[in-house]
């Protein structure tokens, strides 16, 4: 269950309340009575493993380049007999 952060707006009270994501946001504080405020922060996150950065996709580590480059080759073999055969029939 997620930890939020409250601030009361009357006192300056700040305190952490574990609650699960279905239950509703508190909004008087435990101290005085006031109003509550949820404060957010910044969290920090690491994606780790392939598939996260750019260089990812580049050539060397993807099978996708790979696939590219070897598709690019056969159409230049192909087109290369096409003039040879032509020359051969007449």
């Amino acid at each position: 269950m997620p930890t939020y952060a409250y601030a009361c707006t009357s006192c300056g009270h700040k305190f952490d309340a574990v609650q699960s994501f279905s239950d509703d946001a508190l909004a008087i504080c435990p101290e005085c009575g006031g109003a509550l405020r949820k404060q957010y922060g910044s969290i920090g996150v690491t994606f780790n493993g392939s598939g996260f950065y750019r260089t990812d996709s580049r050539s060397g580590s993807g099978g996708k380049a790979d696939t590219s480059s070897s598709s690019k080759s056969e159409p230049s073999t192909s087109a290369n007999p096409a003039p040879a055969a032509a020359p051969a029939s007449s």
